[in-house]
């Protein structure tokens, strides 16, 4: 699978730890930066990592930053992203099958470096279930894009 990822100064060391894991298993992956702990802003990582989904350059994105809220908010920004902040194993499993997200918010500061791995493990390796009640919701989130 092809997976953009970025982060803040903040999150340096957890993406590079997932970058590792997902490489390991064979994932293509797109480092959208940043690559120092200089103090930046998490909006131009997390804006690039959702453009890569968009535009069709990743299949899936992960973003991450010091809490996950304000890269889980400007991923969201973007046509087509649905961004879930995950701090859980339940959660990554159904933000996958109820929501189908396509990119993952994860915090620097609450989720070590073993629930990270096995968060996107299995965000990753869950399917969407096509429950006729979720892709309705799903339709609904696409046409309330169309507005903007």
């Amino acid at each position: 699978m092809r997976i953009s990822i970025g982060c803040d100064h903040s999150a340096l060391e957890l993406k590079n730890e997932i970058i590792n894991y997902l490489k390991a298993n064979g994932h293509e992956v797109n480092d959208r930066g940043t690559y120092s702990k200089d103090s930046c802003d998490y909006t131009d990582y997390g804006y690039r990592v959702a453009k890569d989904i968009q535009e069709g350059l990743a299949d899936r994105g992960i973003v991450i930053c010091f809490t996950g809220i304000g890269m889980s908010i400007i991923a969201n920004k973007v046509k087509g992203v649905r961004c879930a902040l995950v701090g859980s194993k339940d959660a990554a499993t159904l933000t996958r099958e109820h929501n189908d997200t396509n990119c993952l918010a994860l915090s620097a500061k609450y989720t070590g470096y073993a629930l990270a791995k096995e968060i996107v493990d299995i965000w990753l390796n869950t399917e969407f279930s096509h429950n006729e009640r979720h892709q309705r919701r799903i339709d609904k989130i696409t046409k309330y894009e169309e507005e903007f």
